[in-house]
């Protein structure tokens, strides 16, 4: 495969860039090389620089459940175009996006628009915190919620990947209203809570995580955490910007029957483009701002073009709920055919999916939180991520990250998927 335009491009950008990206995982630090720089895209294919076709499994990470540049979301962005790209006063837009998310997901009284998942994080804790009058909050080790301050605690995704979960720049005092529990242990949740009694203003975790891999909370632990809030007045946000309309129509919270207080959304309601949200009970979100004690702003919030696209997104999902029944059945098929490939060479490596994301972890033992997730080889998932590009397989460039499949994968597209992996399994065992 021919890189050398690639290779130039991320000379040239490591001289002005910060490790010649703008976001650490494109690197490839974890898994070796150079990056891809992507030139086009359509349906389950990207094209780099140096015209190499790509099957794409990250899909923009996680937004473009429809495939890459749907003509549906491109028309909508090209009539919003043409009223004006930004005004920074209100639009109707704004709220007939908001009208339908709450239409959408049971859980959601009111929104906030953002202009990221970042963003939408640190703005729910702030708001969970305003309305309880208290500051510590639980987070789950290995689960990440976006680089604020108060949240790079053993973190996920890039952090975990890096090696760096608690970043340098992040205070003490920050560190010291985080607290850390482990995901699907109920246990560590009940322990901070005696030891914090009346001072923890909010668990969030994502109820499926997306940073250390695909792991799902079981159903007893998160009910029973839903109780613990319940009883302690703690405010249950789930951060769903990963998974809010990727499982489901409804999120995770809907394929685990349970509802948060306060949920945070990114990806797909943005059709692709930069965007946030948060939204929750009618009661915690008039805490804020201008109704509101709880500042948060941002200029560019609810900006037409990320809403229409968005909009044209959420649309098509409520008129096509059979867009998840056709997700399910591609994801299963490759899943089926990537054990079996791993069921022939004599391996028992884990496979985690839940809907359209997935995760092949390079461990024996099963994945069901950051402790078992860490003992995946990483040095092996470089190896076969490798394999697999060499025959223009795009997957996830570190070991701790979802693939993603979307409805615009061919069977052609998961038969190659299919045989490639079969292919790298076998050369690198």
């Amino acid at each position: 495969m021919i890189t050398e335009k690639s290779e130039f491009l991320f000379e040239e950008a490591k001289k002005y860039i910060p490790g010649g990206v703008n976001s650490p995982v494109r690197a490839f630090k974890s898994v070796g090389g150079t990056p891809r720089f992507i030139y086009k895209s359509a349906g389950s294919k990207m094209i780099d620089v140096d015209g190499n076709e790509l099957i794409d499994y990250i899909g923009s990470w996680g937004p473009h459940l429809f495939g890459h540049n749907p003509s549906f979301i491109k028309q909508a962005l090209l009539d919003a175009i043409e009223q004006g790209m930004s005004f920074g006063c209100p639009t109707e837009i704004e709220f007939k996006m908001a009208k339908l998310i709450t239409e959408l997901v049971p859980s959601i009284e009111m929104v906030r628009m953002v202009n990221s998942g970042t963003e939408a994080t640190m703005s729910a804790i702030r708001v969970a915190r305003g309305f309880t009058g208290k500051d510590k909050f639980i987070k789950f080790e290995g689960c990440y919620h976006g680089h604020g301050d108060f949240f790079l605690i053993k973190a996920g995704s890039g952090a975990l990947t890096f090696g760096v979960p608690t970043s340098p720049g992040v205070t003490k005092g920050n560190a010291a209203d985080t607290l850390i529990a482990d995901f699907n242990d109920i246990e560590s949740i009940k322990k901070l809570v005696i030891q914090n009694k009346n001072e923890i203003a909010a668990v969030i975790l994502e109820p499926i995580v997306g940073n250390m891999g695909t792991v799902c909370a079981n159903s007893d632990f998160i009910k029973e955490l839903r109780h613990i809030c319940d009883e302690e007045k703690i405010i249950l946000i789930f951060d769903e910007v990963m998974t809010g309309f990727r499982v489901s129509k409804g999120g995770a919270q809907e394929l685990l029957g349970i509802k948060p207080d306060l949920t945070t959304f990114g990806k797909i309601i943005g059709g692709g483009l930069p965007v946030g949200a948060y939204g929750g009970k009618k009661e915690i979100m008039e805490m804020v701002s201008p109704i509101g004690p709880v500042y948060q702003a941002g200029t560019l919030s609810g900006n037409p073009l990320a809403m229409n696209a968005g909009f044209a997104a959420l649309t098509y999902i409520n008129e096509h709920p059979e867009v998840y029944q056709q997700l399910e059945e591609k994801s299963k098929y490759l899943e089926t055919g990537i054990i079996e490939g791993i069921k022939s060479i004599g391996k028992n490596f884990q496979f985690n999916r839940v809907g359209s994301m997935m995760t092949l972890f390079f461990t024996n033992e099963s994945v069901s939180d950051y402790n078992s997730a860490v003992k995946s080889d990483t040095k092996l998932y470089g190896k076969y991520f490798h394999k697999m590009l060499a025959q223009g397989i795009y997957l996830p460039p570190a070991q701790f990250e979802a693939m993603f499949i979307s409805v615009s994968h061919s069977k052609e597209d998961l038969d190659k998927t299919i045989k490639a992996s079969l292919n790298s399994l076998r050369s690198i065992i």
